[in-house]
């Protein structure tokens, strides 16, 4: 065995939620006895697709004597869990720009006659579910939901009313949200620091409205985190333009230049606007 990248799961942090689990379609993660576990570092290919998904920071990557990745035999046990779990392996290898194992999954899939669901996928993207199927690992309170398509099938387009949420998709915290959620596509992203919503009394009407809503804390959460899930969102998706609202406290301003950063190493050109709330509850800016 030489040594290379795999994830690392920190016991103690682990609660055993499973948000994991959908992000790992090598199959490499399983909730055993109450927590995640690496059951196979042959599974694993180093990449962290997990990390982000992760609420309670208890996943990172380290480096260590472990088996070599083998796409051959994780593609053969992932053929075995269908088509939707094929399409999610592809994307990330794609994702990641991981060209080599990309072509070695096309190529066991075309041995075996089976169908390309990523190139398929790619054509009816517009078109692609808004909800993910259930998993038996999945926490309930992480299952992706897009409720703008429900209103829009009604044929009424309701006025703003006092007291009314403008919130429309789910989940919202930024580290529950996958970079692949359908929603995120050609969206118009506002980012809030968690705080935002309780001191802005117009927050739904003046910010959320038309909006795809993201929250997090870049005091108490992992700003690492939050670069790589910025980046993963910006890069799979056409974002038509990004709002970070915060709060004028000295550590919500870190989270800006996170968010610049993303941006600029996206290579596209996504408008950014910053709205400053005060702790009174006025907007500042």
């Amino acid at each position: 065995m030489a040594k290379r990248k795999v994830i690392k799961i920190e016991d103690d942090k682990c609660n055993g939620c499973g948000a994991c689990i959908p992000n790992c379609p090598e199959g490499a993660i399983r909730i055993i006895d109450g927590k995640a576990r690496l059951v196979s570092d042959l599974f694993c290919d180093g990449l962290g697709a997990c990390i982000g998904h992760c609420p309670q920071g208890a996943i990172t990557i380290e480096e260590r004597e472990a088996e070599k990745y083998d796409e051959r035999k994780v593609m053969d046990n992932i053929v075995k869990q269908g088509g939707n779990v094929i399409k999610a392996h592809l994307e990330h290898l794609k994702g990641h720009k991981q060209e080599e194992y990309f072509k070695k999954a096309i190529d066991f899939l075309k041995e075996l006659n089976i169908s390309l669901p990523l190139e398929q996928a790619e054509k009816n993207n517009a078109h692609e579910q808004a909800e993910c199927p259930p998993s038996p690992f999945m926490c309930p309170g992480s299952k992706i939901m897009d409720l703008r398509k429900k209103e829009k099938a009604t044929g009424k387009d309701r006025p703003f009313s006092k007291g009314e949420s403008q919130l429309r998709t789910w989940p919202v915290q930024l580290m529950l949200v996958p970079a692949f959620a359908p929603y995120l596509n050609n969206a118009d992203l506002l980012i809030a620091a968690d705080c935002v919503p309780f001191a802005y009394a117009g927050f739904h009407q003046d910010l959320l409205k038309d909006k795809v809503l993201l929250v997090g804390c870049p005091k108490l959460d992992d700003t690492r985190i939050y670069k790589e899930k910025i980046g993963q969102i910006l890069k799979q998706n056409d974002i038509k333009s990004l709002t970070y609202a915060h709060m004028e406290v000295p550590c919500c301003f870190g989270l800006v230049s996170i968010i610049k950063e993303a941006i600029a190493h996206s290579g596209k050109n996504v408008p950014f606007k910053e709205t400053i709330i005060g702790i009174n509850g006025d907007r500042l800016q």
